[in-house]
């Protein structure tokens, strides 16, 4: 699986991963660095922890997903929808 996926170079950063810590940035000097959602006009969105365990979590429920053989269901993590709302109120 890990060959059917881009593996582009990072060459200002580095991204890692545990299972106990999520993601973890750090530029290329080593400093701590934040992961973020960033809109088309180059606009954060959203940074911080909560990016980097929304991003975690998305991951690790596609890869459980894939496991147990429902790799064609979507992950998502963001704000509820009207629809969630309604339902967990019935």
């Amino acid at each position: 699986m890990k060959n059917s996926v881009p593996n582009p170079p990072l060459l200002a950063c580095s991204v890692s991963a545990t299972i106990s810590t999520g993601f973890t940035a750090k530029t290329a000097t080593g400093k701590p660095a934040r992961l973020a959602i960033i809109d088309e006009a180059g606009n954060v969105i959203e940074a911080g922890p909560s990016v980097a365990w929304a991003a975690w979590r998305v991951c690790i429920e596609a890869q459980e997903n894939f496991w147990q053989g429902q790799g064609h269901l979507v992950v998502h993590a963001g704000p509820p929808t009207e629809q969630q709302a309604a339902d967990k109120a019935a």
